[in-house]
């Protein structure tokens, strides 16, 4: 697969992304260089990274605990301490190599580190791969609010290596598929209808399509890297997700919801505001919701806890002066944004979910 060339960056596939790798360590000639890992990805991803690696280098293992709840300032603070404790400069490299909480943490660790040294980010799991590889994103979040603190710096390089998902959990995996279902809704129908049938896929049919939602995603932020425009497209679904993924993830008497599940149920609600406000048709609806709940189980949501999720919605990052504003779609395959909704309507979307079996 030819490498994606991102505006201050490149993603690499497979063999290539070793090749690529082993290449830039031997010219840059780091300081030192920093492994940022999880424990999950430390027991399951590290000893096939490190095979790839061709020359000896003097590498610092930094591991922290997995889940969200540990993307937050605190983290960066200890994860700062031990880079400063080990002497790293500004010659030093990064490399994050773990899902989306690692690779968002890690880049914003290392833009912030003595005012920014360079990383990598190396994605483990299907969400990180064809979410946080392209585009520059880096953050953790404040509380429960999601990614609130952060900037947007590219990577040196993403490396894709698919070897990396066969050590994930069937939840994972589903996980990055909301993200790939998402890219389908937001531009392409033919890739959403290459994608809804998950049943049909083959290996090199997840490769192929992993490189297709990668391509999707960077054709929208090289166009708009700063999200002024029509990069809040990729935020379909995640207005009502992520005020739905936040109150799960401060309340532990209710179930764990994974990014993507949360981002799934956000897409139905949004799916629904779509057809009630523009032009997605019944049909297009039904179907949207079908495919969203053959990969992903419905999740009961007490009528009781509608308020304080929505309460959550102003901190979304698309808001301005006060408004909050989704990204909606037209049809499948073609989104709008900047789109206003009643608090009356926004609850028949949570209706219109629970409704569903």
């Amino acid at each position: 697969m030819e490498p994606i060339v991102s505006k201050d960056s490149i993603v690499y596939f497979n063999d290539e992304c070793y090749t690529a790798l082993n290449s830039y360590l031997e010219k840059a000639n780091h300081s030192s260089i920093f492994i940022l890992v999880d424990s999950n990805t430390y027991e399951c991803c590290y000893a096939h990274f490190i095979s790839k690696i061709e020359k000896e280098y003097a590498i610092e293992v930094i591991e922290i605990e997995p889940g969200e709840i540990n993307k937050n300032i605190d983290t960066c603070s200890s994860i700062w301490n031990v880079l400063a404790e080990y002497g790293a400069d500004r010659k030093s490299l990064l490399i994050n190599l773990g899902g989306g909480v690692v690779t968002d943490l890690g880049g914003f660790i290392a833009c912030t580190y003595k005012r920014g040294i360079n990383y990598i980010n190396i994605p483990t799991s299907l969400l990180a791969m064809v979410d946080a590889s392209v585009g520059g994103k880096t953050g953790v979040d404040l509380g429960n609010l999601k990614n609130m603190v952060g900037v947007i710096s590219e990577s040196e390089m993403v490396l894709v290596d698919p070897e990396f998902l066969g050590t994930l959990p069937v939840n994972q995996m589903c996980s990055g598929f909301a993200e790939m279902l998402k890219h389908g809704l937001i531009q392409d129908r033919a890739y959403w209808e290459k994608v809804s049938d998950l049943s049909k896929l083959t290996t090199d049919d997840l490769d192929q399509l992993i490189y297709d939602s990668v391509i999707i995603k960077n054709k929208i932020v090289t166009e708009d890297p700063t999200e002024q425009n029509i990069r809040k497209y990729l935020n379909f679904g995640h207005t009502l997700g992520h005020a739905i993924e936040s109150f799960y993830l401060t309340h532990p008497e209710k179930p764990t919801l994974l990014h993507g599940e949360a981002i799934a149920i956000g897409m139905i609600m949004e799916g629904f505001l779509s057809s009630k406000l523009l032009s997605v048709s019944d049909e297009d609806l039904k179907q949207i919701s079908t495919v969203i709940l053959t990969t992903f189980p419905k999740v009961n949501i007490d009528p009781k806890d509608h308020k304080e999720i929505m309460e959550l919605l102003i901190h979304d990052k698309k808001n301005e002066k006060g408004n909050i504003y989704f990204v909606l779609l037209n049809t499948i395959g073609d989104a709008t944004y900047n789109c206003t909704v009643s608090d009356d309507l926004i609850i028949k979307s949570f209706e219109y979910y629970d409704s569903l079996s």
